[in-house]
């Protein structure tokens, strides 16, 4: 799955789809791309901490393979680059293949309903497809953000209870109306692939992949199988690293369950060159980006995502679960593929497509910021509407621009030129301003993840006022002071500096907490809202909405 288990204070993970660029060539000889490679991880995983396995393969050949980090902190074992590590969400593409296999076989068409193969499925009225289900375009309700999910992280639950969860949610949109990632989506495709071969999951892609390419060490995962080589996985705890908390493997399936090494997902990457499996012009379709009912192009296909690197198509995927982040690239037309497997939550920083870059012989350069006077990027400011019921803020203070979208934290935007801006945070997406003819501003155009690119129109609504902070008495700052579990690994410390409340969640920065009321605080830089619960004078817990979702908080400590 797709780094679904780590809620935060601060963002809730999405799969970016963005366009690198690439400058400066690399020293071309192979003695030298190794060392550039191995400084650029290094950066990243440290020797006594969790670590990752990582490869490069550039026309068949392994130009880089090399282990970082140490496999088990407890037992001091390093990481070797033979090692098995889950790989979440990139299960989706030996979902999607394993659909595709299907259909060569005459057992299925991408346009059948999903009815025909799960005939008590609620679909409320709509035509929910087998292509809806691969592209995140069926607008069902994806399990892993409801919150009555989490507390069932230990029991194991069978497919008909895992769909009960989220069948009969309302949908977030007609199917092919939108996109949103969506795990209900791969657990059903995983139930239609039981239904129509009498197998579970794991064991048909076990024997019609697996076994196939040679992949001897990929597998379903199964916590209580002893596995030689697979490494541990760990979450940043307060004060450090800890054993990440238990998930069933009955939960994520077809949308997350497998586990692999960088060597078998190299012959994974070499098969699909090959009509191994399936046609290359199935594989076409899997990798040609879904367009909506509306005509607007997703950068989406069937389990992979579709961007450029230096104009070159590069399909990739990530993926998070307990314990573990993975990311992989392949440039088809350079025959270059890149993996990186890490024991460890959170990120990969960035390094696929940089590797990626590199191996092609370019360098991933970060954008170079120019500087526009306050007057100019006082035209940018105002309230652009991107719906009916939601607006993109734009705002200056001082020499910098802001941009909040919905529901989400206000970035600070750098611009390139008076048209292109980048998050200072996120230097490899791109932000545009549409200009009438003369010179005004029409609209932002803002990057969505794999979903179309959103635009917004510029209004002529006054920017909102910012919440009137109440004031409150020190003393009753006092009874939230404490630690409040957001979710097993993730606690979030409040504390009292002067007359300011503070919050911060593991592993991430301080935050004051604005109060509107006497138990109601904002933080407008994450766009949440916290709300305590005070029982007998104390906090027993916290509500945190944000992002339209919300998280009860138990307090600890």
């Amino acid at each position: 799955m797709k780094r679904l288990f780590s809620i935060s204070l601060v963002v809730v993970f999405l799969l970016a789809a963005l366009s690198f660029q690439a400058v400066a060539q690399t020293p071309a000889d192979s003695t030298n791309l190794t060392v550039a490679i191995n400084q650029e991880l290094e950066k990243v995983f440290k020797p006594n901490e969790p670590g990752a396995a990582v490869i490069a393969v550039k026309d068949g050949q392994v130009v880089f393979r090399k282990g970082y980090g140490m496999a088990n902190l407890e037992l001091g074992v390093a990481i070797e680059p033979d090692m098995i590590f889950r790989i979440g969400s990139i299960t989706k593409q030996f979902t999607a293949v394993s659909i595709l296999m299907l259909m060569e076989q005459g057992k299925l068409s991408l346009s059948d309903e999903i009815t025909k193969f799960l005939p008590d499925y609620p679909t409320q009225g709509h035509k929910i497809t087998i292509e809806h289900l691969l592209t995140h375009t069926s607008g069902i309700k994806s399990y892993t953000g409801l919150p009555e999910w989490r507390p069932l992280w230990r029991k194991d639950l069978k497919m008909t209870e895992l769909i009960d969860l989220f069948k009969d949610k309302p949908m977030e949109f007609a199917p092919g109306a939108g996109w949103n990632y969506n795990n209900s989506a791969y657990v059903l495709l995983g139930a239609i692939i039981e239904k129509i071969t009498g197998q579970s999951y794991g064991d048909f892609v076990e024997k019609n992949i697996f076994a196939p390419l040679g992949m001897k060490q990929s597998f379903y995962d199964n916590t209580q199988r002893v596995i030689p080589h697979r490494a541990a996985g760990y979450a940043r705890g307060q004060g450090g690293y800890v054993n990440a908390e238990y998930l069933s493997m009955t939960h994520p399936r077809a949308a997350g369950s497998l586990m692999s090494t960088v060597d078998d997902l190299a012959k994974w990457d070499a098969a699909l060159y090959t009509e191994k499996l399936v046609k290359q012009e199935s594989l076409k379709k899997a990798w040609t980006p879904f367009v909506l009912n509306d005509g607007r192009p997703t950068k989406y296909g069937y389990g992979w995502g579709v961007t450029t690197l230096e104009g070159e198509r590069m399909l990739t995927h990530s993926g998070g679960i307990n314990g573990f982040t993975c990311d992989a690239a392949r440039l088809p037309e350079s025959k270059i593929y890149v993996a990186i497997l890490t024991n460890r939550e959170g990120g990969t920083a960035n390094l696929v497509p940089k590797i990626a870059a590199m191996v092609a012989g370019k360098t991933l350069r970060d954008p170079v910021a120019t500087k526009l006077p306050p007057t100019t990027l006082d035209k940018y400011v105002g309230v652009y509407q991107l719906n009916e019921k939601a607006d993109v803020i734009v705002t200056r203070e001082g020499e910098s621009l802001f941009v909040q979208r919905p529901n989400a934290p206000r970035q600070e935007v750098l611009p390139i030129s008076e048209t292109e801006f980048f998050p200072k945070a996120q230097p490899a997406a791109r932000i545009r301003f549409k200009l009438q003819e003369n010179g005004a501003i029409s609209s932002i155009v803002l990057p969505s993840g794999m979903a179309p690119d959103d635009e917004a129109k510029k209004t002529d609504k006054p920017l909102p006022k910012p919440k009137e902070v109440a004031k409150v008495d020190p003393t009753v700052l006092d009874r939230y002071v404490g630690e409040y579990e957001l979710m097993p690994n993730l606690i979030l410390t409040v504390t009292r500096e002067g007359d300011k409340l503070m919050g911060q969640p593991t592993g991430q920065s301080k935050r004051e907490l604005l109060p509107e009321s006497a138990t109601i605080f904002n933080i407008p830089q994450v766009a949440a809202q916290i709300e305590f619960v005070v029982e007998g004078g104390k906090a027993t817990s916290l509500i945190l909405n944000q992002g339209g979702e919300k998280l009860t908080a138990k307090k600890i400590k």
